[in-house]
């Protein structure tokens, strides 16, 4: 079985368990204040599909930022790493201090320094995501035989040669997996900035819907929440698919 394949597979197989374990606790507490699939999603079908859009496209848009800032910070911190080792032990030992720490700490110190706004929400998921990736990509870049830099260069290729076909192709995957892994703590992040200075977001639209004790709108809200995660995580493994194909002829 293809790995992209085996990914959708494994996405189906852990959407049943959810849903299983969802209707296990709605009989179990039989409550209205976790309802059952079927109603939230004819709930969901019955909701206002352009405010529920524009909130959707909001928080992308957020977390779309914050994702493409950090990987090209990431990617200069890790060639930068590779590149000058000295300052490359100095960022490592900032990392190791630093990466401990609750980035969601954080949030009020970014809060009084870039105020309630669009930055703050970016500034947070780059926060979150920008240790993982730059270890990630650093210890590839690392990992790359010395000799492969020869032969690189024996064949003619100058810096952006090997950054072409030397420096990208191995960091790529590595950066990859980490947002992988990354993205589900990002949107959890996202969602807590969203309930803060904004009217906008799938984050406020789920706690104004929680203290307005409508629990199908919050529970349709976090639905949608959990597809853009779902979205996001079958976007990175086509990019991987498709830019990384060695990848796939290696499982």
């Amino acid at each position: 079985m293809k790995p992209f394949s085996r990914h959708l597979l494994q996405l189906l197989l852990g959407a049943i368990i959810l849903h299983v374990l969802w209707l296990g606790g709605y009989y179990m507490i039989a409550s209205e204040v976790l309802p059952a699939p079927w109603t939230v999603y004819a709930h969901l079908l019955r909701m206002d599909g352009s405010s529920l859009l524009t909130h959707a496209v909001v928080s992308l848009e957020r977390i779309g930022w914050g994702i493409l800032i950090a990987t090209l910070l990431a990617s200069v911190i890790a060639l930068v790493m590779m590149l000058y080792p000295r300052i490359g032990r100095v960022l490592s030992t900032f990392i190791y201090f630093s990466y401990p720490i609750p980035k969601l700490a954080l949030l009020p110190v970014v809060m009084l320094l870039g105020g309630l706004g669009e930055i703050t929400k970016v500034v947070m998921i780059v926060l979150i995501i920008l240790f993982q990736l730059s270890v990630s990509m650093r210890d590839a870049l690392l990992s790359i035989p010395r000799e492969h830099f020869a032969v690189t260069r024996s064949l003619g290729a100058g810096t952006l040669g090997l950054l072409r076909h030397l420096l990208l192709p191995a960091a790529l995957p590595a950066a990859l997996s980490a947002l992988r892994i990354a993205i589900g703590t990002a949107i959890s992040v996202l969602f807590v900035t969203e309930t803060y200075g904004t009217t906008e977001g799938l984050g406020y639209y789920i706690s104004d819907a929680w203290m307005r004790i409508d629990y199908l709108d919050m529970y349709g809200g976090i639905v949608l929440l959990s597809l853009l995660g779902v979205g996001l995580f079958i976007l990175i493994d086509s990019l991987e698919a498709l830019l990384c194909p060695w990848e796939a002829e290696e499982d």
